[in-house]
């Protein structure tokens, strides 16, 4: 399976929602998640750019595009960013690939 960090922020209507009615959004997503035959690795609140953020382990980016847009869909996220992410076993296997590749980046000019 892959490994994706999600980034979501709540528009300014589910986080007034939020503090008139307090919840622990991990459960919905953790069920959207669970529902796919996947994992949920964890799910934070924090501040700053982002409201909160999730790992997930999904069988491909077509399934990580499925919770995105049912995510979305819900009409309480203003920004949601998917990274893919790599286990340092792959990000190795990926440094060795590139040395054999023998890319030549273009020549200064002038």
């Amino acid at each position: 399976m892959a490994r994706y960090l999600i980034q979501v922020s709540y528009n300014n209507s589910a986080i007034a929602e939020s503090v008139r009615n307090p919840q622990d959004q991990a459960d919905a997503v953790h069920a959207i998640i669970e529902d796919m035959g996947s994992h949920l690795g964890g799910f934070c609140f924090c501040f700053g750019e982002y409201t909160a953020v999730v790992s997930a382990e999904l069988p491909d980016n077509v399934n990580a595009a499925a919770v995105a847009m049912a995510v979305r869909a819900g009409a309480a996220i203003s920004d949601y960013k998917t990274t893919v992410l790599l286990s340092t076993d792959e990000a190795v296997e990926a440094m060795r690939r590139t040395g054999g590749l023998g890319y030549r980046p273009p020549s200064r000019l002038g």
